[in-house]
């Protein structure tokens, strides 16, 4: 039986196609497909102190078909676009343009250029948008490709290129409009890949490698360059699956060279009950300094931050995860998970709740995280999440405060 969408979600989307609908009058519409995502972000939290935070954001996209998808020669182009308005320290408002790529198929052969998606077979390396091209040949043996791409015409704070000190003060400071080349856009780098993925070896595992390449082209006396082998493995048994993954980084800035190792591993059993849930492990691990010189911090070329109340940036550090994930009902989903912090050397990571420079501890302390998500229909998503992050179940600091955070996301997509 079909569930009858409510009646003030019918009337958005109709008003929300016919306004498309005039937008679109210049292009074929036997060849465009449309779509609009408005979303809603906003927070509260802290220690001793609290602070909120929130984001309002529409996202419209335009789709180009040239060609038949069914036959081997056809490609398809793709615009959108993002336009922000919010609230944290200050007010802010921030245009964006996301992924706009051309992707040509012919053959076995895939080309794809403009801002695009790439992620690296070690997600936590590299994983965002990109500015550039990319080849990808299909064969027997496996997926093969090659790309390059720039990330200085990026908005900042979405690309989070943060690689060095310069990298973080520039993309944390508010885009001054009057400075917009100055303000707005990521550090400048480029990037290179060469990578082989194969679905299915031995009729077991799925398998990707890539070499990665890293410039700086700041212009800056303290450059950083940097090289990566990164590499990851899945494995599905009955309920389970087993995924392994990690990159080699050699690094140089100015006269200094450096060699470091990230790493993960992760176990997900679905568990045999009445409805759909799984219990899942990850380990994590991004070496820092070493006192031998042996190691120094990995350093990403997009940084990802762990916790959803610490919001760490990894370098230096490693993190035990445990979660369950239910989908209790239809509409309703629940996401419980306990991350455990630990520094891997005493220099590297000095954020909350490190607060003195002498601290002996590595243990940071343990997050508890709760997430429901209540999609009543497939163009509506609400989440709601709430956790406590607690140094007292550490060593570094277990006199800090224990930092609380709330957080409230809602997702309408007109298709």
């Amino acid at each position: 039986m079909q569930r009858k969408l409510p009646s003030w979600i019918i009337n958005m989307k109709k008003l929300s196609a016919l306004l498309l609908t005039v937008f679109a009058l210049p292009f074929s519409l036997k060849a465009a497909d449309f779509g609009l995502m408005l979303e809603q972000n906003a927070g509260v939290g802290g220690a001793a102190e609290f602070a909120g935070n929130y984001q309002a954001k529409i996202i419209p996209r335009l789709s180009f078909l040239f060609g038949d998808p069914s036959d081997k020669d056809f490609a398809q182009l793709t615009v959108s676009a993002g336009m922000a308005v919010g609230a944290e320290d200050c007010f802010y408002f921030v245009p964006e343009l996301l992924r706009t790529e051309l992707a040509w198929r012919f053959d076995k052969a895939h080309i794809t250029a403009g801002r695009m998606h790439y992620a690296a077979p070690f997600a936590h390396l590299a994983d965002g948008l990109f500015d550039g091209f990319q080849f990808a040949y299909n064969t027997q043996s496996g997926t093969f490709y090659a790309g390059a791409w720039y990330t200085g015409l990026l908005y900042k704070k979405k690309a989070a290129v943060i690689m060095t000190n310069e990298d973080a003060q520039s993309c944390y400071s508010v885009v001054d409009y009057s400075d917009l080349s100055g303000t707005y856009f990521a550090s400048k780098r480029m990037a290179a890949a060469v990578g082989w993925e194969h679905p299915v070896i031995a009729e077991l595992f799925r398998t990707k490698l890539a070499v990665i390449t890293q410039f700086d082209l700041n212009n800056r006396d303290n450059y950083f360059h940097s090289q990566y082998l990164t590499a990851k493995a899945s494995m599905p048994f009955n309920q389970f699956v087993f995924e392994m993954g990690g990159a080699v980084e050699l690094s140089k800035t100015g006269g200094d060279s450096g060699f470091s190792l990230a790493g993960e591993l992760g176990a997900f059993w679905t568990l045999p009950t009445e409805y759909p849930s799984r219990v899942t492990f990850n380990l994590h691990y991004f070496s820092g300094h070493s006192e031998s010189g042996a190691l120094s911090a990995f350093v990403p070329v997009t940084a990802k931050f762990y916790g959803d109340v610490l919001e760490v940036k990894p370098s230096g550090v490693s993190v035990f995860s445990f979660g369950y994930i239910a989908r209790l009902y239809e509409a309703l989903s629940l996401n419980v998970t306990s991350s455990y912090f630990v520094r891997n050397d005493l220099g590297t990571y000095r954020g909350y709740p490190i607060d003195i420079e002498n601290s002996e501890g590595f243990f940071l302390g343990n997050e508890f995280f709760v997430r429901a998500i209540w999609a009543p229909v497939s163009d509506l998503h609400i989440n709601l999440g709430g956790g406590i992050f607690s140094p007292a179940m550490g060593n570094a600091a277990p006199g800090r405060e224990p930092l609380w955070r709330i957080k409230l996301a809602a997702v309408f997509s007109v298709y």
